[in-house]
């Protein structure tokens, strides 16, 4: 069935016929660029032809979409098999000048009552930035237990298809009960690579010698990091600190064609929802359901995200124009896959090829000019290494001669610490980016105890362990009132903390009501900045918000208050 995305063909090998249409207007700012031909172009305006591509690189963060055959107001004009052939070498040799790779993902023949049918092409160009070894992505994986989340990234990273009895999920388990049980109850993290032809690189990758994570790392231009989240309940605290935590820019949500939408489902898309994710949907198992029960679950999951809309992809034609669309607008790709099977999985590999990044250029310099701030969220012990610290790097940078700020203690102290070495993806590096995931290795350290929830930062910081938020209650059997304690969420910190305060008249907050909130937390001072993201739970309570102000821990006030 035809859909208003759909304007070209995503396999350069078939052609795809359309009477004459349009495109939005070319924008000035975005990675995506219109040409109606580049045919013989001058040296002077050759050069200018390569430092345009060079900003629109620059404005998609390594990528950049160019469209053959499309006049700068969006009218799809097409080009004769000379002229396109023409054009295509001389994007290839613009893409050369810069040390890019051109790769071309569709082409559509358009019809018009005044001619002969003319050709249209769509090609992706990618160039890793200087600073950078590859371009990150990062991908929250969600669902209900016994969906296929883990079966699904098993098959994706390991390049084998899964025997119907989870064989290919086994490789991501991280403790022994969770083979037994066949159920995630932490967060793991994989990686999935693509060449600059498109080409998956993964663990059976013997062709290119990709059989390490280093190995991918080194071969990738392109690496999409999976984090696998629990979908028991009784692990959502695992799931709602991965999702928090880890910052992931995209969220897959998996639902199992056999059982529909059950269990955690809902529970995990609001929680994406509620952080802005931009959110696709698998649904598994295709392969053991009936066409009528199939088509029973998608109907489920196109009701449950009534507030998009929702785009059925079934051909490569679809998988670019989701994958083009699913960051501008607000559209929610839905993929039919079989992990048996290998049924559809290469739509899903074309889409994750091509998606772009979440962040704009413009986010990501204002992030690196701010000061640095890194979220702990693992803390390892590693024999003749010492203590190594697990994160996401939230603004600034990191370099391997940084000297950064650690904690707080539990007495609100922060230490200077310097690193021994730091690695990504398993391989040593010398800097961090804004968003990126690393490994910190601090050496002995005997000075206080390191948990999860601190953090590394640049410049004199202050801890808090009262602040206000304004919150919003999502669910509760009846209302939220002073004295309640529950378990606050932010970045990766996880603490409980009690209501000291509520501006209601009446001091209570019922489900979508919102109020100032002030919080108090009941173990130790956290380091918190105003603007973050809050969410709490207490049993089947939950609520999100955001922080407003924090007041400044001191010890003596503390030992005053105790």
């Amino acid at each position: 069935m035809g859909s208003e995305y759909d304007w070209m063909v995503s396999d350069p090998a078939v052609t795809h016929t359309r009477s004459l249409s349009n495109l939005p207007p070319e924008d000035e700012k975005g990675n995506i660029e219109y040409k109606l031909k580049l045919v013989k172009p001058t040296k002077s305006r050759f050069e200018h032809l390569v430092t345009q591509m060079k900003w629109r690189l620059r404005e998609g963060k390594g990528e950049a979409i160019y469209e053959i055959g499309v006049e700068d107001t969006g009218m799809l004009v097409g080009l004769e098999d000379e002229d396109l052939s023409e054009s295509l070498n001389t994007l290839e040799g613009m893409a050369q000048r810069l040390g890019a790779t051109t790769v071309e993902v569709r082409r559509s023949s358009i019809e018009s009552d005044s001619g002969p049918a003319r050709t249209a092409c769509e090609v992706l160009v990618r160039r890793v930035p200087d600073d950078q070894q590859y371009i990150d992505l990062r991908l929250a994986v969600l669902g209900n237990v016994e969906s296929g989340k883990s079966t699904l990234l098993g098959v994706l990273t390991q390049g084998e298809k899964d025997n119907g009895q989870g064989r290919a999920r086994l490789n991501l388990f991280r403790h022994l009960h969770e083979i037994e049980s066949g159920h995630t109850s932490s967060v793991s993290h994989e990686v999935l690579g693509f060449n600059n032809k498109g080409e998956v690189i993964n663990y059976s990758d013997s062709n290119q010698g990709c059989l390490t994570m280093e190995a991918i790392c080194q071969n990738a231009s392109k690496l999409i990091t999976l984090i696998d989240l629990a979908g028991h309940q009784k692990y959502l605290k695992t799931t709602i600190n991965g999702l928090m935590g880890c910052k992931p820019d995209f969220a897959m949500l998996v639902v199992s064609a056999t059982t529909g939408v059950a269990g955690t489902t809902r529970e995990h898309l609001g929680l994406a929802m509620a952080l802005q994710m931009n959110i696709f949907v698998v649904i598994s198992k295709i392969d053991i359901c009936p066409p009528a029960v199939r088509e029973r679950t998608l109907q489920q999951v196109t009701r449950l995200l009534s507030g998009k809309i929702t785009y059925p992809v079934t051909t490569p034609y679809h998988a670019v124009t989701a994958a083009r669309k699913f960051n501008s607008e607000n559209i929610c790709p839905i993929f039919m896959v079989s992990n048996v099977t290998g049924e559809n999985l290469d739509l899903l590999k074309k889409f994750l090829h091509i998606i772009p990044p979440a962040c704009t250029t413009c986010e990501q310099t204002r992030l690196m000019q701010e000061i640095t701030e890194f979220h702990v969220d693992e803390v390892y012990s590693v024999p003749h290494v010492g203590k190594v610290l697990g994160g996401t790097l939230v603004s600034g940078s990191i370099h391997d001669d940084s000297k950064l700020l650690l904690g707080p203690s539990d007495d609100g102290c922060f230490e200077e610490v310097e690193f021994q070495s730091i690695h990504r993806n398993r391989t040593k590096c010398r800097v961090v980016m804004p968003g990126q995931a690393a490994t910190l290795a601090l050496g002995p350290w005997d000075r206080f105890p390191l948990r999860k929830g601190m953090v590394l930062v640049r410049e004199s910081p202050s801890c808090c362990i009262e602040f206000e938020a304004i919150i919003c209650v999502l669910y509760h059997t009846s209302s939220i009132n002073r004295g309640f304690q529950l378990m606050v969420h932010v970045g990766s910190i996880c603490q409980s903390a009690i209501i000291e305060d509520i501006s209601t008249p009446d001091g209570s907050l019922r489900v979508n009501e919102q109020a100032l909130v002030k919080f108090r937390f009941q173990r130790q001072p956290e380091f918190l900045r105003p603007g973050s993201c809050l969410f709490f739970r207490q049993g089947i309570a939950k609520g999100m918000g955001q922080i407003t102000k924090v007041f400044p821990f001191t010890k003596e006030t503390n030992d005053a208050e105790r």
